[in-house]
C-alpha cells in the first residue's frame, strides 16, 4: 500500500483549527482505506476519497454555495481546487510548482501548525481594518456635521483627513508589532 505520509504537526493544525471554529473536510485521491485512517489520525470528521483532480473541484465546488473555503495542497493534482477556492494554500517546500503558482498563500517551510496562525493573524489583521474604517468614518462624519453647523474650521478638516489617516497607519501596525 503506498499513501502520502503525514505531516508532523497535521493533527494539532487541525485539532487548533477546529477550537477556531474552523471545520476540516480531507479531500484526497487515495484509497478508501488509506483516506479512513488518515482522517482518523488527523481527527477529521468528513473525507473524500478516491478523487480524480475534476473530482475535487467539484467537491470544492459544493462547498464553495454554502460556505468560504480554504484549500491546502502540494501536488499537481491539487493546483486546481487550489486555485477556486476562496484562500489556496499550498506547502511550497516540496509542493509542485503547479501547487505554488495556483495557490493564493505558500508555507515554505511545510509547517501545518501555520495554517491556524495565519487565520489567527489575517482575523487580527481584518478587525484593526475595520476599526480604522469605522474610526475615519466616524470623525469625517462629526466634522462634516460640525462644519455644516459652522463649528469646523481648516484646522479641523485638515485633522480629519491627515490626522486619521496617520492614527489608522499608527493603528495598523499594531498587526506588525504584536507579531514581532
Amino acid at each position: 500500500m503506498i499513501s502520502d505520509v503525514i505531516k508532523d504537526n497535521s493533527a494539532e493544525a487541525v485539532k487548533k483549527l477546529k477550537s477556531m471554529g474552523i471545520k476540516s473536510v480531507m479531500l484526497t485521491g487515495d484509497s478508501e482505506s488509506v483516506a479512513h485512517e488518515v482522517a482518523e489520525k488527523l481527527g477529521i470528521e468528513n473525507y473524500f476519497s478516491e478523487l480524480l483532480p475534476a473530482d475535487k473541484v467539484q467537491k470544492a465546488e459544493e462547498f464553495l454555495k454554502k460556505y468560504k473555503t480554504a484549500f491546502v495542497g502540494d501536488g499537481i493534482n491539487d493546483a486546481p481546487v487550489l486555485s477556486r477556492a476562496d484562500a489556496g494554500i499550498a506547502m511550497g517546500a516540496l509542493g509542485s510548482d503547479a501547487a505554488i503558482e495556483a495557490a493564493d498563500v505558500v508555507l515554505m517551510d511545510d509547517d501545518p501548525l501555520k495554517i491556524p496562525e495565519a487565520v489567527k493573524f489575517s482575523r487580527k489583521c481584518l478587525n484593526i481594518v475595520k476599526e480604522n474604517i469605522y474610526f475615519s468614518i466616524g470623525v469625517k462624519l462629526i466634522c462634516l456635521v460640525l462644519g455644516a453647523l459652522g463649528f469646523a474650521n481648516m484646522w479641523l478638516a485638515v485633522f480629519a483627513d491627515v490626522g486619521v489617516m496617520v492614527l489608522a497607519v499608527l493603528n495598523a501596525i499594531r498587526a506588525y508589532c504584536q507579531r514581532l
